[in-house]
């Protein structure tokens, strides 16, 4: 395994009958997310899996990191959660995790989804 992904905390998550879930960074939990945003993430994560095309305003594409790849909005009491991830043929791939508080997407946030992307591609391939 690539020595970029051994640093990674990848988990995996199976679907019934869907995509695999693959956390590249990041994780969904309580606290800091709330119950109800955690569930929330938790139902369209596992509607992306299951073949489903989410769209605003719950979910964007996001051309500026890559191919097939989308910025997921989670509303919370205080915070709105962003989920960027790329929906590949066999898995939805999660690449960060975080709250967002500004209207773009910081810079370094990109580049390192960008690094772990191609981590997990050579890995793959």
């Amino acid at each position: 395994m690539d020595a970029d992904l051994a640093d990674m905390s990848n988990s995996t998550y199976d679907s019934s009958g869907g995509k695999e879930l693959v956390f590249l960074a990041g994780e969904i939990k309580t606290p800091p997310f709330s119950a109800d945003a955690r569930w929330e993430a938790g139902d369209l994560l596992r509607a992306v899996q299951d073949g489903e095309t989410l769209s605003l305003p719950v979910s964007r594409p996001l051309p500026s990191l890559g191919r097939r790849c989308h910025e997921l909005r989670v509303n919370d009491e205080t915070v709105t959660w962003r989920i960027l991830y790329r929906v590949d043929p066999d898995a939805v791939l999660v690449c960060e995790v975080f709250p967002k508080k500004t209207e773009r997407i910081p810079r370094r946030v990109l580049n390192a989804c960008k690094h772990r992307l191609a981590a997990y591609d050579r890995s793959a391939g």
